[in-house]
């Protein structure tokens, strides 16, 4: 199997899981009670079962943002990043499809477009582009250094992918209510194009003006999750990595300015 195919298929069960469990959740007529808990411990065990499927072919990414952070300490090389990202992506739309076609009765009982969407991208709890942004860093930030801390550390043979799904329940239940958590740029991008694309009954719109925030958010937060590892924990700072926390610095105070306009408005 080749790398690409290792990303493409960890991805996809990634998204089979994944998405399976919201459109459980969401979908009517379906023995599932869905639960935030429920959700996140499903994500969680979607990764998991991803990295174990094609850890030894690929490094098992399957999400750019890892891709990137794994890039920017240099544990990865960067000439592999484009045909890795374009392998998620494909994956996490070929598994929001299977999601769709194993669900295929229950679409139609659904009159909730917004339930529907959901099982396919993100969305905010309340939005807000800057804050849901930062949101979305703040969720790959601590994503690409949990991942950078699991690697530091020994672990019996086989349980690594485990506890990489344990930190992907921990930042669901503690971080992920705000948006979604995407974490993912291929996670909402692809199953969102898969959205726009599948004839689902009374479906609404993809709600592309919000797509760019489930993207750009973890891709800032995963390169710089991977630059404030390298300077902080192996002392090997760069003009990127301050580059970068003044871009950082920057939103988070755009968000709050934003968000406090609001309350004296």
């Amino acid at each position: 199997m080749t790398e690409f195919m290792g990303e493409l298929i960890g991805t996809m069960i990634l998204i089979i899981l994944g998405g399976g469990v919201i459109a459980g959740a969401n979908l009517k007529n379906t023995k599932a009670d869905g639960s935030w808990v429920l959700i996140t411990i499903a994500w969680g065990l979607g990764v998991a079962m991803g990295v174990y499927a094609v850890k030894q072919v690929s490094g098992a990414h399957i999400n750019p943002a890892v891709t990137l952070g794994l890039a920017t300490v240099g544990d990865f090389a960067w000439a592999k990043v484009p045909v890795y990202i374009f392998a998620q992506t494909l994956g996490a739309f070929i598994g929001a499809t299977v999601v769709y076609f194993h669900y295929l009765p229950h679409w139609k009982d659904t009159e909730d477009q917004l339930a529907k969407k959901a099982i396919f991208c993100t969305d905010p709890a309340i939005r807000s582009p800057i804050s849901n942004l930062v949101s979305e860093i703040i969720g790959t930030f601590v994503l690409v250094i949990g991942i950078l801390f699991i690697g530091a550390n020994e672990f019996t043979e086989g349980l690594n992918p485990l506890i990489v799904g344990l930190l992907i329940v921990a930042i669901g239940m503690s971080l992920g209510s705000t948006t979604g958590y995407a974490i993912n740029p291929a996670r909402d991008f692809g199953p969102r194009l898969a959205h726009a694309f599948l004839p689902i009954p009374g479906k609404g719109g993809s709600d592309w003006g919000y797509s760019w925030v489930p993207v750009l958010g973890p891709v800032i937060g995963g390169i710089y999750g991977g630059l404030f590892y390298q300077a902080i924990f192996k002392g090997s700072s760069n003009l990127w990595f301050w580059i970068g926390s003044l871009v950082i610095v920057g939103l988070l105070l755009s968000s709050m300015r934003v968000e406090l306009k609001k309350v004296h408005t």
